[in-house]
């Protein structure tokens, strides 16, 4: 098969579009006919190589986190699918894989696809919706009447952030450009920041949650705009001991992410509130809690531009290089 894959390491020139072995087929997974995968910048980490702590990957792999596409074989235990269902999924982080002709997750990863979504529409979503739910409902147990400020509302998790936190019932406050200022107002932010304009900081004051995705400045002046008790959850910061449990890794380990997140948690300590990193995880029980939610509108994909297969690698430098305007780039197998 066709699969666009990580030879070494380290940037554009480690990538390449190839022949593949076809993925083998265990007795609880689907093999999955990839219709179309959309692009994220975990994607680009994974390339240069920046996740390699967390997510130790051997050369050469199959690039690419989530998908929509038909079922095409099911191994000996699946339950839940049958060949020629329509799925959509954002598989395991050891079962990477998206850009490629076909692919096996685990049945448990997998979701029929939104019957009211194209397939390029439904391959944007499960990472950004699966993110958006574990950050939003899981950890910060939104409540209708909060405030809840979701950083970057024009890109791939930020459009999805900022209408699962409207559904939820929170008062939403939003940053972006100029340029984005209507498309996230019609997403549901009740207040924007245009950062082209103004602070973010010296505006917003009293919130419950800041979701963040952009780290660096933006992550500890996010620290001033929360609320004694207020929760700052990050997707682009320094990863937490907490994260290493989760991945079950070593003593070592778990103290190198501790020091990487000192700073920023001691000065949530000294403000009150809690900083935590997130990095989410595959669930096709959450995509199809979310699945009404999509047919019915509430939670609309936006994507920016679709790429041929032929073109993944430009499809990465594209999201790379910022020239994304909003929502998510998508790659179609079409």
């Amino acid at each position: 098969m066709r699969a666009f894959t990580v030879e070494r390491y380290g940037g554009k020139a480690g990538v390449r579009v190839g022949e593949v072995p076809d993925p083998e087929v265990g007795a609880n997974d689907v093999l999955i006919l990839v219709r179309a995968a959309s692009v994220n910048p975990l994607d680009r980490m994974i390339r240069d190589g920046e996740m390699k702590t967390i997510l130790p990957y051997r050369v050469p792999f199959v690039l690419g986190n989530d998908l929509a596409g038909v079922v095409v074989e099911v191994g000996a235990a699946v339950t839940r699918f049958a060949v020629g269902d329509e799925v959509f999924a954002r598989p395991d982080k050891d079962r990477i894989g998206t850009f490629a002709e076909l692919i096996a997750v685990h049945q448990d990863d997998v979701a029929i696809k939104p019957a009211t979504l194209t397939m390029e529409e439904a391959a944007s979503l499960p990472l950004v919706a699966l993110t958006s739910w574990q950050a939003l409902v899981e950890r910060a147990q939104v409540k209708p009447g909060q405030k809840v400020l979701v950083h970057a509302g024009s890109g791939g998790l930020g459009t999805i952030a900022v209408q699962l936190a409207k559904h939820l019932g929170a008062y939403v406050a939003t940053t972006t450009s100029t340029a984005n200022v209507d498309l996230v107002k019609g997403l549901g932010a009740d207040v924007v920041v245009d950062y082209k304009k103004e602070a973010f900081e010296t505006v917003l004051r009293d919130y419950d949650v800041v979701l963040d995705s952009l780290g660096g400045d933006t992550l500890a002046k996010s620290l001033d705009v929360l609320k004694p008790g207020g929760k700052l959850i990050s997707v682009a910061g320094p990863p937490d001991a907490a994260l290493a449990r989760e991945l079950g890794a070593n003593v070592v380990i778990r103290l190198v992410m501790s020091a990487l997140s000192l700073r920023i948690r001691r000065s949530a300590r000294r403000r009150g509130v809690t900083y935590s990193f997130l990095f989410m995880k595959a669930s096709g029980d959450q995509l199809r809690e979310l699945t009404p939610l999509f047919e019915a509108g509430t939670i609309q994909p936006v994507v920016d531009t679709v790429f041929p297969f032929v073109s993944a690698r430009e499809a990465l430098e594209y999201l790379e290089a910022g020239r994304a305007k909003a929502g998510k780039v998508v790659v179609s197998m079409a």
